[in-house]
């Protein structure tokens, strides 16, 4: 999300509302779903629960960021129809399952789950999760799209720890199979059954995992990115030449530099800086060539340069001018 969204949250203040009834029992029965943030994993997440018959209210301060999300959403599902994939009445009602939202109380007014994907920031997310846990019922379960941080630590910022989880969803949403569910240290085995049977219901597979930094995906997925950083700081090879090797080699669909332009430098970035925070391991430590890319703001797709030059395609065709 923008950097509004976390102004917003740093000021703020939420009513509490009064108790609600609600039940997370029967995933036969739950049909209502909040997302927070209209971001790229936010629409995503949304879009899938929408496509299958779920009522998500998606959430965000910025009513832009709202708007940019819907046609996200939008094209995606038109791309799919073109596909013949969906057809246009599946598509129609898939948007018509969306409802946005600017205020957090009104949003996740009747839901059995909130599912919060915003920006991988510790004490954004703890501000989060302290306003959910005041404006939702008493029985709503409040997931985390966290790719790295501790589901145990959010959880404390809430009075219902046993009803907090991690639910780590892959980047495209609508295509990628795989769901981390992170269980907390006070998780409920029902919330964990609960959440593993809703998983499946939206055509998901389901892995449980256990509350440390980075979890698997990203403990495996980005010292490698790193260490292809650091191949390219220390004059190794290329970015091109980088990226080939692991394609050709190791039959990887992209190479390392370009998955981390695509995921985001500033998103790698944060993600190191939690597993090294956690582990106190030097090979976790991001490499100074990264940190110095974010810092330029060279962040990869969404910047329009980062180790490839976007700015005339999407497809990591050009590398960029500094390492060209």
């Amino acid at each position: 999300m923008s950097n509004l969204l976390e102004h917003f949250y740093c000021s703020y203040q939420v009513t509490k509302s009064p108790p609600q009834k609600n039940t997370y029992q029967n995933t036969t029965n739950m049909k209502n779903i909040a997302v927070i943030g209209a971001g790229t994993m936010g629409n995503g997440i949304a879009h899938t629960f929408a496509q299958f018959g779920y009522n998500v209210q998606l959430i965000d301060i910025s009513q832009a960021s709202l708007d940019r999300g819907l046609a996200t959403i939008t094209k995606n599902l038109d791309r799919m129809v073109a596909k013949e994939k969906i057809s246009e009445d599946d598509k129609n009602n898939t948007l018509n399952n969306i409802t946005t939202y600017t205020s957090i109380k009104d949003g996740v007014q009747n839901t059995s789950l909130v599912v919060e994907a915003a920006t991988e920031n510790v004490d954004l997310k703890l501000k989060i999760f302290k306003d959910l846990d005041e404006v939702c019922a008493e029985e709503t379960i409040l997931a985390t799209n966290t790719s790295s941080i501790s589901i145990t630590q959010i959880a404390a910022a809430t009075n219902r720890p046993e009803k907090v989880i991690g639910m780590h969803f892959m980047n495209p949403v609508p295509i990628m199979k795989l769901v981390e569910i992170i269980r907390g240290y006070n998780t409920s085995d029902e919330v964990m059954e609960f959440t593993v049977d809703l998983t499946k219901k939206i055509n998901k597979v389901p892995v449980e995992v256990n509350d440390y930094p980075g979890f698997v995906a990203n403990r495996i997925l980005m010292p490698m990115i790193n260490e292809s950083i650091e191949t390219l700081y220390n004059g190794v090879a290329g970015v091109a030449e980088i990226d080939t090797v692991m394609k050709l080699g190791m039959a990887h669909p992209m190479g390392p530099l370009q998955l981390a332009d695509f995921i985001g430098l500033d998103v790698c970035l944060s993600i190191l800086n939690v597993m090294y925070d956690g582990f106190k391991n030097p090979k976790y430590a991001p490499c100074p060539l990264l940190v110095n890319m974010v810092m330029a703001g060279k962040l990869g797709v969404k910047s329009g340069e980062g180790f490839y030059d976007y700015s005339e395609s999407r497809k990591a065709e050009k590398v960029a001018k500094m390492f060209s």
